[in-house]
């Protein structure tokens, strides 16, 4: 497992016990290490200036005690925002019917990137509507997606 991996083992259980859901941890940078962690209210609230600082301070305790960072690192904790990042299987059911961008690791009929509106999963693959017709993307295969920042998302946070 790599280092994200163990990190997000590590603070998901504090995390989740406070309220939120962990969204995604990325470790950036080698010299200079960046420890990002992504997370939402788990009501569904908007995330709050101080909703990052409680996390913040919750998983800093924990990295201090289990340090599984070798290196010294800077600690960002911040929301999903409104055009969030697609990471987990459930994320492509609930955002259902919104327009997505979703690049592939390898090529599926001659593409890596495709955009086009959600339509859920089937099994372990992303249904989308895209240009030229639906496409089941598997979600093992897929390297990094997001929602696309349309009306109709405006209009979901806006609610």
């Amino acid at each position: 497992m790599d280092l994200a991996g163990r990190v997000a083992d590590l603070i998901r259980p504090t995390v989740e016990g406070m309220g939120y859901s962990l969204v995604r941890v990325q470790v950036l940078g080698q010299q200079r290490v960046r420890l990002q962690v992504m997370a939402e209210r788990a009501d569904g609230e908007p995330m709050q200036i101080d909703d990052c600082a409680d996390v913040s301070r919750a998983i800093s305790a924990v990295l201090d005690v289990e340090d599984p960072v070798s290196a010294s690192y800077t600690l960002e904790v911040s929301s999903p925002g409104i055009d969030r990042p697609l990471v987990r299987l459930a994320d492509y059911e609930r955002f259902a019917g919104f327009e997505a961008r979703i690049e592939l690791r390898q090529m599926l009929a001659g593409r890596r990137k495709y955009q086009g509106r959600l339509l859920g999963v089937n099994g372990d693959a992303v249904r989308l509507a895209a240009a030229g017709g639906t496409v089941e993307l598997p979600f093992a295969d897929i390297a990094r997606a997001k929602l696309v920042l349309t009306e109709d998302l405006l209009a979901l946070r806006g609610q």
